[in-house]
């Protein structure tokens, strides 16, 4: 162990600044994080173009192995074996990222022999098939690990997975820090205002299968509010073709934005929708963002994080998953009733600040690295 400075090394099969998703956040902040508790972070990640130098990434480094192939979203790369392996020898404390089976298998060949922790962002849930063969070894790897942390007490309730290793799991819930996202300018915020009026329901995220958005569409039929999509991903063009076909007059497909102008929509919205319906979505950190903005949020009943953030009738309304008209009266309530939607936005921005900032998430995780290293060195 370092005297000075303990050294974390994250592995997770995507990261900055190739791509931005909400895992890649959570390392992120982190990194960030923890380097205020004397903690010095490296990330090791695949790249389709990976440079063979590290990179400096806001303050910590970023070591890239190329990606070789990719086979049902789990990334496989030769070159990371030795990556790894040369990286967990100067780490104190190997923090891993599941679900990525490859991992496993790059976690058992270098038998590193450092403390692990593992976040546990998800349980895998589309590849049913693939699962079935891959049980025995994310069993050998889930017990073979020191720590796992679940994100939400939600979802370790409804995870069966958890359950099964519950004697060596801790919650930790996500956490952002408002302080890293910019301040819009005057002019931005004036440009979005006039393209969209006052009044509008926002979503923000990667378009995919699991986050419903052909439901919200579904719930848009007959009603006249605004509502606007920031992102883009696989589903995007069936959704803008499930749109056209519904005659949807008042939604607005606004692609990838920068963050300086997902910022100036949050401040500006009315309240941010959020319709996943898959358990998929274990935790939503763009919903968490509506929160930290102070937005009313209308969000389904999965079983995860989503309604660890948005608590039903307090921050925001939370109904049953694929449903349309549910989804559309809960639109309706919020928008017939300004003065409520005001008072839960309220709440949900002083939730944000008691369960969810970036220093509560760092604290926890450095206190339990500390953990683990004492109990390493006894």
């Amino acid at each position: 162990m370092s005297q000075e400075s303990p050294r974390v090394l994250h592995f997770f099969k995507t990261y900055y600044p190739d791509t931005f998703g909400g895992i890649e956040q959570v390392i992120f902040q982190l990194c960030k994080g923890t380097a205020r508790f004397g903690f010095t972070s490296e990330v090791l990640t695949l790249s389709p173009n990976a440079h063979e130098a590290p990179i400096e990434f806001s303050g910590h480094l970023v070591h890239q192995a190329k990606l070789d192939i990719q086979i049902a979203s789990t990334g496989i790369s030769l070159s990371a074996f030795r990556k790894f392996s040369e990286l967990a020898k100067q780490a104190d404390i190997i923090h891993l990222h599941y679900p990525w089976p490859f991992m496993d298998i790059v976690h058992f060949a270098t038998r590193h022999g450092k403390p692990t922790v593992v976040t546990y962002h998800s349980d895998i849930i589309r590849q049913k098939t693939l699962l079935k063969l891959y049980r025995p070894l994310k069993n050998c790897f889930l017990s073979s690990v020191d720590r796992i942390v679940a994100t939400s007490p939600n979802y370790l309730a409804t995870s069966p997975v958890l359950n099964k290793f519950r004697d060596k799991v801790v919650e930790i819930t996500y956490g952002l820090d408002k302080s890293t996202y910019p301040i819009p300018t005057p002019e931005l915020l004036e440009h979005w205002r006039a393209k969209l009026g006052g009044r509008f329901f926002l979503f923000v995220g990667m378009l995919r299968y699991y986050k419903g958005l052909h439901i919200l569409l579904d719930a848009m039929q007959s009603t006249d509010y605004p509502v606007v999509i920031v992102g883009s991903g696989p589903v995007e063009t069936e959704l803008k073709e499930h749109a056209a076909r519904l005659n949807l007059k008042n939604i607005y497909f606004l692609g990838a934005l920068p963050d300086e102008d997902k910022v100036a929509l949050l401040q500006l919205c009315y309240a941010v929708v959020f319709p996943s319906h898959l358990r998929s979505e274990a935790f939503g950190l763009s919903l968490l963002e509506g929160a930290m903005y102070g937005k009313p949020m209308i969000s389904s009943e999965i079983g995860t994080g989503t309604s660890y953030i948005n608590v039903n009738d307090e921050t925001g309304l939370v109904v049953q998953p694929s449903d349309p008209k549910a989804f559309r009266e809960a639109m309706r309530f919020l928008w017939d009733n300004p003065t409520i939607a005001t008072e839960m936005g309220k709440r949900a921005e002083l939730r944000y600040l008691e369960l969810f900032t970036a220093e509560r998430m760092a604290s926890s995780y450095a206190a339990l690295y500390t953990e683990l290293l004492t109990e390493r060195k006894a």
